[in-house]
C-alpha cells in the first residue's frame, strides 16, 4: 500500500477527517491507498493495547505497508486528539521509519497552529520518522459546511497540503485538490 490515511478525530463530523480525505482524494485512483478511523476500532482494544485484537493489527500491518502516512487530527488544548495518541502507543518504535509523514491538524483558533510542530512531531520521530513533510494546520473558519459534502476545506488550506506533498522526499505526485471543491 502506498498511502495510509489515519483519521485520529472522536467525532464523525470532523473537519480534520473532511481535510484527509482531500489529501487522499488529490491522488490518481491507481495509487494504493486505505484508511484507519481510529474511532471505528474497538475501544476496549485500544485502551488495553490489546495488540492480538484483529482491528488493531490489520491497522498496525496498514501503516506498516504504506510509504506515505497522513495522519488528521483535532487539536485540542494545544495538542493531538487522544485517540491518536492511543493508536501511536500501539505502534512499534520503528513503524515510520523509511515512510514520508504528513501532519494535518485543525482546530479552533490559529492559537494553536504550532500543536503539532511541538506535540506530534517528537511522537512523530520517536516512531522512526526522518521525512516529516511541512504540518498544515486549519482553523474552523477555513471550512464551509456543505448539505452534500459536509465539511469542505477553503481553497488556501487546499494549496497549502499540495505544496506540502509537492515538496517532500518522493516527491509526491498529486492531482490538484482544488478540483474538489469545484
Amino acid at each position: 500500500m502506498a498511502i495510509v490515511a489515519l483519521a485520529g478525530s472522536p467525532s464523525a463530523n470532523s473537519r480534520s477527517t473532511a481535510l484527509l480525505r482531500h489529501v487522499l482524494a488529490s491522488f490518481p485512483e491507481s495509487t494504493p491507498r486505505g484508511e484507519i478511523v481510529l474511532r471505528d476500532l474497538p475501544a476496549a482494544a485500544l485502551v488495553r493495547a490489546d495488540f492480538d485484537d484483529p482491528a488493531i493489527r490489520r491497522a498496525r500491518e496498514q501503516v506498516a505497508a504504506a510509504r506515505l502516512v497522513v495522519i488528521a487530527t483535532p487539536i485540542y488544548k494545544a495538542a493531538y486528539s487522544g485517540l491518536l495518541k492511543t493508536f501511536l502507543d500501539l505502534l512499534p518504535q520503528d513503524a515510520l521509519r523509511g515512510k514520508t509523514v504528513l501532519a494535518l491538524g485543525t482546530g479552533g483558533s490559529a492559537a494553536h497552529l504550532l500543536a503539532l510542530d511541538y506535540a506530534l512531531k517528537p511522537v512523530l520521530a520517536a516512531l522512526g520518522a526522518r521525512h516529516i513533510l511541512d504540518a498544515a494546520y486549519a482553523v474552523d473558519a477555513q471550512f464551509t459546511l456543505h448539505p452534500q459534502h459536509g465539511h469542505v476545506a477553503h481553497d488556501d488550506v487546499l494549496q497549502r497540503t499540495e505544496r506540502a506533498l509537492a515538496d517532500g522526499p518522493l516527491p509526491l505526485r498529486v492531482a490538484s485538490p482544488l478540483a474538489l471543491v469545484a
